[in-house]
């Protein structure tokens, strides 16, 4: 009886994932809190469970369950191949193991300022060197390195943060810069969020929030991260 109850509940937890990965957005939100409090018995499917999802691809659904995983069930990340079961890839050979770390774990402000570092990376020796990147430098970046870290963002925040997802905020406000940053947290009213302090560095942020692009230097350099190709690739050039 015991075995069979077990089976039951089982199923019941794989339906509700199935559930989880074939609904919409909106669905999808409203059963997180459903998928955390199962994670007992998401424990007891996986790793088979994994099998059901692309680690090639950037369904945010398996970004969920690893995060409810990592939160409740860390003795589950042994198989350290789960602390980076998303293949990432780079044209300049960086490993991005630790920003995928950072965002399992939801240390999304340590994620950031990482970030921020690929970014200067990205642009060159002179970028790294002075500390910022110029807005001129963006389309010189690799693509592939772009889409990564926008993927990133993008698997393990729900499908809310990326440069994809502030891209596409921006074209609902009529690309409009200044409607972008009330809607994103980065402006209340005619003040700019303080940083690091004021920022919100938790899935409660804003759609958008994340990553950051320091606004102060005008909006050059965020417009040519949202119009790099390879960003306007993966928001279907909606810019």
């Amino acid at each position: 009886m015991i075995n069979k109850e077990q089976d039951n509940y089982s199923n019941a937890t794989l339906d509700l994932v199935k559930k989880f990965v074939d609904s919409n957005q909106r669905k999808r939100i409203n059963l997180l809190s459903k998928i955390e409090s199962e994670v007992e018995n998401i424990y007891n499917l996986c790793p088979s469970l994994f099998e059901i999802f692309d680690s090639e691809g950037d369904d945010w659904t398996a970004g969920w369950l690893l995060q409810v995983l990592k939160k409740y069930k860390p003795d589950f990340f042994i198989n350290t191949k789960f602390n980076n079961w998303y293949k990432t890839y780079s044209d300049i050979d960086i490993n991005y193991n630790d920003l995928q770390l950072m965002l399992v774990e939801q240390k999304f402000e340590e994620a950031d300022r990482l970030t921020s570092a690929y970014l200067r990376q990205l642009a060159g020796k002179l970028a790294v060197k002075r500390g910022y990147v110029f807005y001129s430098e963006v389309k010189n970046m690799s693509g592939t390195d772009l889409k990564t870290i926008d993927r990133l963002w993008n698997i393990y925040s729900n499908g809310r943060f990326g440069f994809s997802i502030q891209a596409k905020i921006l074209k609902s406000v009529g690309k409009k810069y200044e409607l972008l940053w009330p809607k994103i947290g980065w402006k209340n009213e005619s003040l700019w969020t303080r940083y690091p302090t004021s920022f919100c560095w938790s899935l409660n942020a804003p759609d958008g929030h994340m990553p950051l692009i320091n606004q102060l230097r005008g909006v050059r350099l965020m417009d040519s991260i949202l119009r790099h190709p390879a960003i306007a690739e993966r928001h279907n050039n909606i810019l």
